[in-house]
C-alpha cells in the first residue's frame, strides 16, 4: 500500500485553520487544503495538499491513502518528534495486511528535514517537491516585486538607499558649476547614506515619530511636563555656558594651572544654580500635571526640595575645592541639605498617611 505524506513542517494547517492533525483520507485533506487556502491563499502548503490528492487520483496500479502530517512552531527537534507522532497514529490507523511504503511531498528543503524521522517508521519510495510554475515565470517576479514596493516599509528601505546613490553623479556634476569639489558631494552622499542605514538599524524613525506623537499629544492636552522640559532645556544650556565662562575666569585668576579637581570644581560652582533651577522647574511642572489628572501623592512634593538640597550641597563642595568656604561653612550646609531631605520625607510621608487615613474614614462613614 502506498501512503502519500502531505509534509507540514510548522503546521500552518492547525495553526490557520484550526483543523485537528493528522488528517487522513482524501475528503478530510481535500476540506483541509480549501480551509487552508481560504485562510491564507499565498501559503505554500496549500499545494502540497492538492498535489497529494493529485498523486491520489492518478494512481490506479495499487492502494492508495493520503495523508496529512504536521509539526509545530517551536524548534526543529521538537517539530520533527510531532511529525514522527502524526505519522505513528496514521499508520496505526491504516487498515491494511500489506507492506506500507511512502511517498512524501513538501513544498521545500526545510520540510524535508524531518525525512530521516519518517523513513525510521515506514519505507520510503520517493519524495515530491512542490513547485509552482508561475514562481519561475518573469511574470511572477514583475507581481513579486510589485507587492515588495507597495509596502511602505520594504519601499522606503530599498528606494531611499537607490535613490541617494543615483543622484550622486548628477550632484557631482552640478558641484563642478558651482566650483564646489566633488568630493565634498561623495562625502555628503556617504554620510546621507551612513545616517539613513544607521537610522534604520537602530530603529530611529520609530522613536523619533514615538517622540513627535508625545509632543503633540501634550500639546493637545494642555500639559505642563512639555513646558517645563523646555525651560529646563534652556536652564542647562544657560547653566552649561555660565559655567565655561567660570571656568575661564578661574584659570585666568588662578596664579598656578587648576588641578583636574579644580576644573571641575570650577564648573559644578558655575552651573550648579541653573541646573538646580532645571530640576526644580520639571519637578514642578510634572507635580502639576499629576494635580491635573488627579495622580497626586504627597510623596511627589519631596523632588523639589531634594533638588534644592543636592544643588546646595553640590555649590558648597565645589566653593570649598575653589577655596571659597570654609569648612565649618561647609559642613554647615551639608548638615543643612541633610535635614531639608530629612524634614520633607518626613513631613510628606505623615501628611500621606494622614489625608489617606481621613479619605478611608470618609467613605466608610458614607
Amino acid at each position: 500500500m502506498l501512503l502519500v505524506l502531505c509534509v507540514d513542517l510548522d503546521d500552518d494547517i492547525g495553526r490557520k485553520t484550526g483543523t485537528r492533525t493528522p488528517v487522513v483520507g482524501r475528503e478530510n485533506v481535500e476540506e483541509a487544503a480549501v480551509a487552508l487556502a481560504t485562510a491564507d491563499p499565498e501559503d505554500s502548503d496549500v499545494n502540497v495538499l492538492f498535489q497529494g490528492i493529485n498523486l491520489l487520483d492518478t494512481i490506479h496500479d495499487e492502494a492508495v491513502e493520503v495523508a496529512a502530517v504536521t509539526g509545530n512552531e517551536k524548534s526543529d527537534v521538537s517539530a520533527n518528534r510531532k511529525v514522527g507522532e502524526e505519522v505513528d497514529e496514521v499508520l496505526a490507523g491504516l487498515s491494511t495486511s500489506e507492506e506500507v511504503t511512502a511517498l512524501i511531498v513538501t513544498d521545500g528543503a526545510q520540510d524535508e528535514s524531518v525525512i530521516p524521522v519518517i523513513r525510521s517508521r515506514v519505507k520510503v519510495d520517493g519524495v515530491r517537491r512542490v513547485v509552482v510554475r508561475q514562481a519561475q515565470d518573469l511574470e511572477s517576479m514583475y507581481y513579486t516585486m510589485k507587492q515588495v514596493l507597495n509596502d511602505p516599509e520594504t519601499r522606503g528601505t530599498l528606494l531611499v538607499p537607490i535613490g541617494i546613490l543615483l543622484l550622486v553623479y548628477p550632484l557631482a556634476i552640478a558641484a563642478t558649476f558651482m566650483d564646489v569639489t566633488v568630493g565634498s558631494v561623495l562625502g555628503l552622499a556617504s554620510a546621507l547614506l551612513g545616517f539613513y542605514l544607521l537610522s534604520r538599524g537602530l530603529g530611529l524613525g520609530e522613536k523619533i515619530d514615538s517622540t513627535f506623537e508625545r509632543v503633540r499629544n501634550s500639546l493637545y492636552a494642555g500639559r505642563m511636563t512639555l513646558l517645563s522640559y523646555v525651560v529646563a532645556a534652556a536652564l542647562l544650556v544657560v547653566g552649561g555656558v555660565s559655567g565655561a565662562e567660570y571656568l575661564t575666569i578661574a584659570q585666568a585668576e588662578a596664579e598656578t594651572g587648576l588641578s583636574a579637581s579644580q576644573v571641575l570644581a570650577a564648573l559644578t560652582f558655575g552651573s550648579v544654580r541653573w541646573f538646580a533651577a532645571a530640576g526644580v522647574t520639571t519637578s514642578l511642572g510634572q507635580i502639576t500635571d499629576e494635580y491635573i489628572a488627579d495622580t497626586l501623592e504627597w510623596r511627589y512634593l519631596n523632588a523639589p526640595f531634594y533638588v534644592v538640597a543636592m544643588g546646595a550641597v553640590l555649590h558648597a563642595v565645589s566653593a570649598f575645592f575653589l577655596g571659597l568656604m570654609t569648612l565649618s561653612n561647609l559642613a554647615a550646609v551639608l548638615t543643612g541639605g541633610t535635614l531639608l531631605g530629612l524634614i520633607s520625607t518626613l513631613a510628606f510621608a505623615i501628611a500621606e498617611t494622614h489625608f489617606s487615613e481621613g479619605a478611608e474614614t470618609d467613605a466608610e462613614t458614607g
